[in-house]
């Protein structure tokens, strides 16, 4: 078994709805962390929510490049990202491993513009991921690797456990991955969703993520990566029976804990 797991809500701040599910998600102790997208429209109403003593700490940035309206200006002008209306409309290869200087200097504003949103509405976030995983594509991956290092707070790294994933991919995630460690310091071992957690065998050691979209089913809760009526709850009550859920803030004391005592 792992020796901790992060349970992520991704969406936070997409919609009054997704912001209830992840709350009352907290509430019943399956969830430990969020993150939330700071350009939508719920953004405002999940920061009121995550100054909730349960939530305090908890939440990190959702990173958005695809979905809405950017929140700097310089993006506007590049067409890798932004239609001519001024709406996010991602135009970069999965597997694309170079930049331009004026794209990658608006990506760096971008990620700017949504963590201050976030400090200006009173959440440090606690750490960093991505809307539809941008940040493995390999540029913007380094950008926000290193834009976490300068806060001091850990990535989420690419998924690396799950039936569906190739040789090339595994080799590609891993090189990845290895990079935005070296970058970005302490984070979790290993990333999954609640498929691939249901399907494969756990991890037998270090710390998991396990990346969730919760929704609501009855008193209980389903994720939108599983069948329709199947209970996330049960999901990690089977696979993790004792495995404590833990926040990245709570890693980063532990990182940090662990640093000072080598000194």
């Amino acid at each position: 078994m792992p020796r901790q797991v992060i349970v992520n809500a991704d969406d936070f701040g997409l919609s009054p709805n997704e912001n209830a599910v992840i709350f009352s998600a907290f509430q019943a102790g399956v969830i430990s962390s969020a993150t939330a997208m700071a350009n939508m429209p719920a953004f405002e109403a999940a920061c009121a929510m995550a100054r909730h003593h349960m939530l305090e700490g908890r939440v990190g940035l959702h990173f958005n490049l695809t979905y809405g309206r950017p929140l700097s200006q310089a993006i506007l002008a590049c067409p890798t990202f932004c239609d001519s209306h001024g709406v996010f409309d991602l135009n970069l290869a999965r597997h694309s491993l170079w930049l331009g200087r004026e794209d990658r200097e608006a990506v760096q504003e971008e990620l700017q513009a949504q963590w201050q949103r976030c400090m200006d509405h009173g959440v440090r976030p606690s750490h960093i991921d991505s809307h539809q995983h941008v940040h493995n594509i390999w540029p913007i991956g380094e950008i926000v690797a290193r834009f976490a290092a300068h806060q001091g707070v850990p990535v989420r790294l690419a998924r690396n456990l799950g039936q569906n994933l190739s040789l090339p991919k595994r080799l590609f995630k891993g090189l990845l991955n290895r990079r935005l460690q070296g970058l970005a310091g302490a984070t979790a071992d290993y990333v999954c969703t609640p498929v691939d957690l249901r399907n494969e065998p756990a991890p037998t050691d270090g710390v998991l993520e396990i990346v969730a979209h919760p929704n609501q089913l009855g008193a209980d809760f389903g994720d939108a990566y599983l069948q329709p009526g199947e209970s996330l709850s049960r999901v990690l009550e089977r696979r993790l029976p004792g495995v404590p859920r833990v926040s990245y803030a709570d890693l980063n004391k532990d990182f940090l804990r662990g640093a000072a005592a080598l000194d």
